[in-house]
């Protein structure tokens, strides 16, 4: 099969290749790609930004998630059946959806939403997922309460706006005036302009923020929540998953900044390390069927052009998703 390859860790292009179509394991479903999304954590990795968190072996397929249909499923597969048309963020120690087909475990699956072409479909996995255990099992957002969402014309800050909506929150966001028009159509009750306006000076008791500036912990009321997915892990984060002692140290390190704005501010700040989940995708799927959220395209490249889409996500430009047409 095709696939679109690093060999090392480093900035360098990703690289058309041909590779071995991989196998399936008993719980296991080999899926037909038909699209795929970037997202920045597609970069984090070709840089070698996560090495500590997760190794990968070289060469690498890189991709977090997709849309396509079922053609093979493993022998003990209840759920999903040959022709299946479904969704999913691989787990990560699985991925590679930048390819033709992927070997995928049956709970990290669902459905397509029935009312989603696969390219609309495989802009939500990630960003659905990252918003979705951010708003509802971090923060537990309840109605009425104030949460901040930061680049709300990106990719997580498009979806993470319409479901704090959802959720019955009063949302404010940071974005360029480029963005706001998107923005306050998904919902945004404010906008501020990120170029022009410091949020800091404008906004005062909020429940939560999502994601991280060090000048988020001086809005956040005593007991709020900051979580972040693109600030740094801390010691509980290293605790939770496990991690040995070297890389507590290390972690409880890197963030002592923010663990003392955390008991500055008496806040509470996680970094959150998504995972996979086909029950979560089940209930976003729900959402998206029944139109309480929609989602959004920035710009749609072919297979061929995945390094020139990989590009364009890096200069931060995209408002909404960037979606690798695979199929």
């Amino acid at each position: 099969m095709k696939a679109m390859v690093i060999d090392k860790y480093g900035a360098a292009p990703m690289r058309l290749a041909e590779v071995p179509t991989p196998n399936i394991g008993e719980y296991e479903i080999l899926a037909e790609i038909r699209a795929a999304s970037i997202n920045p954590i597609d970069f984090k990795i070709r840089d070698g930004k996560v090495k500590l968190l997760i190794k990968y072996e070289m060469p690498l397929i890189l991709g977090n998630d997709f849309s396509g249909v079922v053609v093979r499923v493993g022998t003990k597969v209840s759920r999903f059946k040959v022709g299946d048309k479904i969704y999913a963020r691989p787990r990560k120690s699985k991925i590679g959806t930048f390819a033709e087909f992927i070997a995928i475990h049956e709970d990290d699956i669902a459905l397509k939403p029935k009312n989603l072409s696969f390219e609309e479909a495989a802009s939500i996995p990630l960003v659905g997922l990252t918003s979705y255990q951010a708003l509802h099992d971090i923060m537990q957002l309840q109605t009425g309460q104030k949460v901040l969402i930061h680049a709300g014309s990106g990719g997580v800050g498009t979806f993470a706006i319409q479901l704090a909506k959802l959720m019955g929150a009063t949302v404010v966001t940071t974005a360029s005036e480029a963005g706001a028009n998107l923005v306050t159509t998904l919902g945004a009750d404010e906008v501020i302009n990120y170029k022009t306006e410091k949020f800091e000076e404008l906004l005062e008791n909020y429940d939560a923020v999502f994601d991280t500036l060090e000048k988020s912990f001086e809005i956040i009321k005593r007991g709020g929540k900051i979580v972040s997915v693109s600030g740094l892990p801390n010691a509980r984060f290293a605790k939770e998953h496990g991690s040995g002692f070297f890389k507590r140290l290390l972690f409880s390190a890197a963030s002592y900044k923010l663990t003392a704005l955390e008991k500055k501010h008496d806040a509470h700040y996680s970094f959150l390390f998504m995972k996979s989940s086909g029950e979560q995708l089940r209930i976003i799927a729900d959402y998206i069927e029944s139109g309480k959220i929609k989602p959004v395209i920035d710009r749609i490249f072919s297979f061929e052009e995945a390094q020139q889409a990989m590009e364009y996500a890096e200069s931060g430009r995209a408002k909404g998703k960037i979606i690798v047409k695979i199929k």
